[in-house]
């Protein structure tokens, strides 16, 4: 579940409407028909203080919006066309600043890849296109080797720098449609759209490849990065959590064959 609670140091987006505000301004003096939908605003602002879900909330302001943009159809002499303009604008800034946030609970902010909240979105994304196309989804799973070694050597922090340094690796080696999640830890998940394990394996060792072309810098001095990797391609109305399960049973594979390797799920 989407909500604003995901990262603690983004802010709470909290109403400015308060209790109380329909009765405030739908008064005597309110225009005729504008008193009920001042009400509407304040239920919208009651049910946006009662949710912390993203999606939820974005919902409630476009009808907002749409409830304001219907008044200009409206206008007459008592009621300035500013303050409608200035209530729309508001309502936009909101939503806009919501969906931005939505974006950023699903970023991995380590490696600006997708992290596990975004892979549920994605996922059903690319199941449902492959679906529609009758095309191939291949699901890869890739673990850095010995990574438990290279922190304990030379400190976490070196070890974050080669996550991102993989994560740079991968995205530049990668088609665009590609979709890379960082699973957890050191592990990586790919969802390679209309890719067969043949062409997956493929994509894998330019990774690799390219990781051997350019070594991550530490105190001036190379150091060379290798994964070990699992490809399972989605059977028909394979759930997610199955066809996962079965890349990183491949990527087990790999890790007991020596490492440095690609193993393909059966």
């Amino acid at each position: 579940m989407e909500t604003i609670r995901e990262k603690n140091h983004l802010r709470l987006v909290k109403s400015t409407y308060q209790p109380g505000f329909a009765k405030v301004h739908a008064s005597d003096t309110t225009p005729r028909g504008y008193g009920p939908y001042y009400q509407r605003i304040e239920g919208y602002a009651h049910r946006i203080r009662e949710t912390d879900n993203v999606m939820t909330i974005i919902d409630i302001l476009d009808q907002a919006l749409t409830e304001t943009r219907g008044l200009e159809s409206k206008y007459d002499d008592q009621i300035t066309p500013a303050k409608l303009s200035h209530a729309e604008l508001e309502i936009q800034s909101l939503k806009e600043e919501l969906e931005q946030l939505r974006g950023l609970v699903h970023i991995d902010h380590l490696t600006g890849t997708l992290n596990r909240s975004g892979l549920h979105e994605s996922f059903a994304r690319e199941t449902a296109r492959a679906e529609r196309a009758g095309t191939l989804l291949a699901v890869a799973l890739l673990d850095l080797d010995d990574f438990k070694l290279l922190n304990d050597r030379y400190g976490h922090q070196t070890g974050d720098d080669a996550l991102v340094h993989l994560a740079n690796i991968i995205r530049k080696t990668l088609r665009p449609s590609d979709v890379v999640v960082r699973f957890g830890g050191e592990e990586f998940l790919f969802l390679l759209p209309d890719a067969t394990a043949e062409q997956t394996m493929l994509a894998l060792l330019r990774i690799q490849n390219d990781l051997d072309k350019q070594p991550m810098i530490y105190n001036n001095s190379d150091i060379l990065l290798s994964f070990s990797a699992g490809i399972a391609i989605r059977g028909n109305s394979e759930s997610r959590d199955a066809v996962i399960a079965r890349a990183d049973a491949a990527m087990y594979a790999a890790k007991r064959a020596g490492k440095r390797q690609v193993c393909k799920s059966d």
